[in-house]
């Protein structure tokens, strides 16, 4: 598994049953790069390949959970479109065994909020706020959220979010079941654990089957993962979608509707 040696911006250590991860790359806002991915996808491997640990509790550095995927890494069309690093992080959240509570201190944004449907419990700081830009920067939602977002809150809603791109605060998020509960920002990180703790003291087998049930048709999860892979993919060489990145490096304006280098989520 990397750890800190070989992942500074990926965090990952023991904590009695759980296992702690946690995002740190304030300077880009935490966006994810390939091996911070890489990373996380080894720390999810040891969490179910080991007893000991029973949780794991996800959280970041600095003033933002994450801004979402690094750009840098989808400025070139991929080359392997199928064993990118982003997708098969994606693929090891949704087939996960261990229990997942995430920290949510600041802004989520993009891959930030989609893998917080695939988590068991999800705690916010106030002045959280949450956006799905995708369709703004030409690309198609991921993590299956076409499909658990309009479960989880309703079509409306999901509609608001995934093709206006709206963003919305920690509230909103708490009054439509996105998160379990809102804290103080310097809180917000103990409250997950406390949980994840909680968790960790269960008994293993009904915790796993009750998860499992709770959890439904995760075969039509894994193909909608695909599906919006592909088309992913697909628009990464489409000629708008390629203006749109290249403008958001060219200028990075104060809309940038992924956060990573402006303050501005409207």
């Amino acid at each position: 598994m990397k750890n800190r040696e070989q992942n500074r911006e990926i965090l990952v250590r023991r904590d009695g049953p759980l296992l702690r991860i946690v995002i740190d790359r304030p300077a880009k806002r935490n966006a994810l790069d390939k091996s911070m991915y890489e990373a996380m996808i080894s720390a999810f491997a040891k969490a179910d390949a080991e007893e000991e640990i029973r949780a794991i509790v996800l959280s970041s550095a600095g003033d933002d959970f994450t801004a979402g995927n690094d750009l840098e890494d989808f400025r070139r069309p991929l080359d392997n479109p199928h064993d990118f690093p982003a997708l098969r992080f994606v693929r090891a959240l949704a087939a996960l065994q261990t229990p997942l509570v995430a920290a949510v201190a600041g802004d989520a944004i993009g891959v930030g909020v989609t893998m917080l449907f695939h988590c068991d419990l999800v705690y916010a700081s106030h002045g959280a706020r949450f956006k799905m830009p995708f369709v703004d920067l030409g690309v198609i939602p991921e993590a299956a959220s076409t499909l658990l977002v309009p479960q989880r809150i309703g079509l409306v809603k999901a509609t608001e979010f995934l093709l206006l791109c709206d963003s919305f605060g920690a509230s909103e998020a708490l009054r439509l079941g996105i998160v379990n509960a809102v804290a103080g920002f310097d809180e917000v990180e103990e409250m997950a654990v406390e949980a994840a703790r909680r968790l960790a003291a269960k008994p293993r087998a009904a915790l796993a089957a009750t998860r499992r049930l709770l959890r439904g048709d995760t075969a039509a999860v894994a193909a909608r993962i695909e599906e919006e892979a592909a088309l992913f993919a697909a628009a990464l060489t489409m000629r708008e979608t390629r203006a749109r990145l290249e403008a958001f490096f060219a200028g990075v304006p104060a809309s940038d509707p992924l956060g990573q280098s402006s303050d501005n989520l409207a």
